[in-house]
């Protein structure tokens, strides 16, 4: 197999794993393990990636709080795509001054894509002296190594160079839950949305090995992992830098054919790439759940254009029509940005009507944030905020209205839901496209089983039933 990006060699990722016995080698006398916290904001990637380093951390011998004053290390895996999100995260940044004052060995991290900017990682520098540690996603495989050099007191270390990016196989994964589990298949993106700061900070697209993806699939179901989700910027992308003949739907179906009882679920699906090989792909196999998340973020093709979205409302239309004429209780999801730079109160109503047209079960919007070093981020934008959240305002009560009706249709049927957890409100489960249940009766031994779940009650944001058997 041939790729046109660059995968690192094992010889490299050996020695990450030689930094790593090293680092638990200079704890090895204390009574009792270091403690390592991890916060983590953003996507599903995000996620994945706070797995890889939670893993990493357990190699270094390293135990886990959720408490940054117990820690000796703490690490923020951060975003870029909201303003909010990185007000938020230098706030929680410069609150941990106050631990570190209390405990002055404490080594504090910031990593993930917020790191990746340069006016952020030159803020953290001139601004933020207690932070020890700071990298990008490119060098999220060298954490080991660039851990070291901060633990042998070679000063602070500032790992954000511009990369195009690479694939790393063979890191270690701390999984947080032992029912659901996200699967990398590839990372970075091409398509240059013009508000859009992920191709900057995460580099282009490259894909993983085929194989490694469904050896990796293969084993979490042996684990008895049940809802597995694959990830990417764009899983449509999946296999253009590879020359091995396979791309997303080919890799979907592979993965549908594992033996064991799971559901695969994706995301995100970039509608310009999005078509009818996935769709069969997706009817055929009854292992992938019948969910899309398919962000269309404006109704207005005008505003589409702006954005360098590559598609018009017709078009994403039109995809939906062949999705549902394949699979008609298909539940689709979405992601919609109100108040792009120019856009007029004409072009709001047509993104109303869009999802009023195709009837989505949740949306989640956002008011257009700016960030620094987007072509949108220089377009000409006369709104104000009270007008952009008045039109968002309506558009949040009309999917509400929505996605009332549609949870109202389950009242009175029977899912086949996995049970994946619990919170403080009691057993939670999925159906298959994704919709949460809360669910009355049953205990905690259900927790990782498929169960016949009569929907008895529901609201907008969620379904209540109980076991049907």
């Amino acid at each position: 197999m041939k790729r046109t990006t660059q995968e690192i060699p094992a010889a490299l990722i050996a020695r990450q794993r030689e930094y790593c016995d090293e680092i638990r080698a200079l704890s090895s006398h204390l009574p009792s393990p270091p403690l390592a916290c991890v916060d983590t904001y953003g996507c599903q990637q995000n996620e994945a990636d706070s797995e890889l380093l939670r893993g990493m951390l357990a190699q270094m011998g390293y135990g886990f709080t959720q408490e940054a004053e117990e820690a000796d290390i703490v690490i923020l895996n951060t975003c870029a795509i909201r303003e909010h999100a990185e007000q938020r995260v230098l706030g929680n940044v410069g609150a941990l001054v106050h631990t570190k004052r209390r405990h002055p060995g404490q080594i504090i991290c910031v990593c993930g894509c917020m790191a990746q900017e340069e006016h952020v990682a030159n803020r953290l520098r001139e601004s933020f002296r207690h932070v020890d540690l700071v990298f990008g996603p490119h060098a999220l495989w060298r954490f080991p190594e660039l851990l070291r050099r901060v633990l042998t007191r070679r000063g602070r270390v500032f790992e954000t160079s511009r990369s195009d990016g690479a694939i790393a196989e063979g890191l270690p994964v701390r999984r947080s839950g032992t029912v659901k589990a996200w699967v990398s298949i590839m990372y970075g993106c091409n398509n240059f949305c013009s508000y859009c700061i992920v191709p900057y900070v995460r580099g282009r697209e490259r894909s993983r090995d085929p194989e490694m993806i469904l050896q990796e699939i293969r084993e979490l179901v042996e684990a008895g992992y049940r809802d597995i989700t694959l990830l990417g910027q764009n899983v449509n992308s999946y296999g253009k830098d590879l020359d091995c003949g396979v791309d997303f739907p080919d890799l979907l179906e592979a993965a549908a054919a594992i033996p064991g009882d799971f559901l695969l679920r994706f995301m995100t699906s970039h509608p310009k790439d999005a078509g009818d090989k996935l769709f069969d792909v997706m009817a055929r196999c009854p292992k992938v759940a019948p969910h899309l998340h398919l962000p269309f973020q404006s109704g207005s093709s005008r505003v589409l254009a702006a954005m360098n979205r590559r598609y018009t409302r017709e078009e994403y239309l039109s995809k939906v029509d062949a999705l549902r004429q394949r699979i008609p209780d298909i539940v689709l999801t979405s992601d919609v940005i109100v108040g792009f730079p120019g856009e007029t109160d004409g072009e709001f109503e047509e993104t109303l009507t869009l999802i009023q047209q195709v009837g989505y079960d949740a949306l989640f919007t956002f008011i257009y944030s700016p960030r620094k070093g987007t072509p949108a981020a220089s377009l000409p934008d006369p709104r104000t905020r009270e007008e952009k959240l008045a039109n968002f305002n309506r558009l949040v009560a009309e999917q509400d209205r929505i996605s009332e009706e549609k949870h109202r249709a389950y009242v009175g049927t029977v899912q086949r839901c996995l049970v994946d957890g619990r919170d403080e409100k009691g057993l939670t489960a999925r159906t298959p496209g994704n919709r949460l249940v809360r669910l009355t009766g049953g205990d905690e031994s259900l927790i990782g089983q498929f169960v016949r779940v009569k929907i008895t009650s529901s609201n907008r944001w969620s379904l209540t039933g109980e076991p049907a058997e």
